[in-house]
């Protein structure tokens, strides 16, 4: 079970928990599911049903039976998070709160200070493999880095490592759920010391944003970089899999509307964004976890999401529909000139994805 992906597939679900006492208790069971793997190893993105010792167990990285797969990604992290808190704020749920909970949460805090200065880790992870995307550099160490205030990723969510050591839009969202810590611990669980560390980590992970990630595209625009290293060097990119920049305000960063925003999102979905791909059936965001002139179903749907008016939602439904190769499901990747060659016969995150899309056309949306 991934932790990203499980969060994913159950965020629509909150509409119906509001009403149906069956669904909320199954939510709920899944963050206790969640907070349980983060006690075990808060650094793994994927677990087993059980310690039967399946998945990447030759990778060089502390694996243990429990443990499919060991890359680090902050936002395994922060989707946990989200949905326990999302359960509370939207049902009054509080049955996800057990001690597993509070633990992952100290383990969570720890692990992401720790990494604001990623020489002091003991993370490491290689993997034998002809696909560098899968393995991390320097001995498993990643490439080098400075501090900035932000924390350190070796993998982004598409499970493919990262360029430079501070991926943006992960910490944008280690942002928003720092703030639900800061509330929870503040206002539900009276907790100073916890909801302390919560800011004041939310606030260093903030001023690295703002003194480190704000670069200039080709037009000189000030927008964000999709992952910088702390020594000046940088990337403009996006991909398709969330968090990503054009999820910025989908995960509660920041305003639709805001500046920055918009021409960081008028970038990245433009040539200069080398995974945005044109064709004859559609234009959008791919990945480097898919073959070129791939785009993803995830990313339409965010697109809409993150549109300002009906009319792009409507475009953005009706183009999902339109290149599902008559399967009535989302896939991964297709490709943008001929949608029935793609990747995933059926992918739940996209699914997922598709109805969060129809109900915020229709007028119903989880705000983060």
């Amino acid at each position: 079970m991934w932790l990203r992906d499980s969060t994913a597939q159950m965020k629509p679900y909150l509409f119906l928990a509001k009403e149906d006492e069956e669904i909320r208790k199954i939510i709920a069971g899944l963050v206790k599911r969640q907070f349980r793997y983060i006690c075990i190893d808060p650094y793994a993105n994927a677990f087993n049903e059980e310690a039967n010792g399946k998945g990447h167990q030759t990778d060089r990285t502390q694996m243990n039976p429990w443990i499919w797969e060991r890359k680090y990604e902050i936002d395994s992290l922060c989707y946990p998070i989200q949905l326990a808190y999302l359960l509370y704020r939207e049902t009054g749920s509080t049955d996800q709160f057990n001690d597993d909970f509070h633990r992952g949460v100290e383990l969570i805090l720890d692990l992401w200070t720790v990494e604001q200065d990623h020489a002091q880790s003991p993370y490491l992870f290689e993997r034998d493999t002809w696909r560098k995307e899968d393995t991390l550099t320097h001995a498993g160490k990643g490439s080098p880095i400075a501090p900035t205030g932000m924390t350190w990723s070796g993998f982004r969510p598409s499970d493919d490592a990262c360029q430079y050591g501070y991926l943006i839009p992960s910490n944008m969202f280690a942002v928003v759920v720092l703030s639900y810590l800061e509330d929870l611990y503040n206002n539900l669980f009276h907790n100073e010391p916890v909801a302390t560390r919560a800011k004041q980590l939310k606030e260093a992970i903030q001023s690295g944003i703002a003194d480190h990630a704000l670069v200039q595209n080709s037009k000189g625009e000030t927008i964000y970089a999709y992952e910088v290293d702390g020594l000046g060097q940088f990337s403009i990119m996006d991909d398709a899999n969330i968090p990503s920049l054009l999820a910025a305000p989908y995960l509660g960063f920041c305003a639709k509307d805001d500046p920055i925003y918009l021409a960081t999102r008028r970038t990245i979905l433009s040539q200069e964004n080398p995974y945005y791909y044109q064709g004859n059936a559609a234009a959008g965001i791919g990945s480097s976890h898919t073959p070129e002139n791939y785009i993803w179903h995830i990313a339409l749907a965010l697109q809409g999401l993150t549109a300002l008016d009906q009319d792009s939602k409507k475009e953005m439904l009706d183009l999902l529909v339109a290149t599902d190769a008559g399967t009535h499901l989302m896939h991964e990747g297709f490709d943008v000139n001929d949608p029935y060659q793609y990747t995933r016969e059926w992918f739940s995150w996209a699914n997922m994805m598709f109805c969060e899309l129809l109900l915020d056309y229709l007028g119903f949306s989880i705000t983060p």
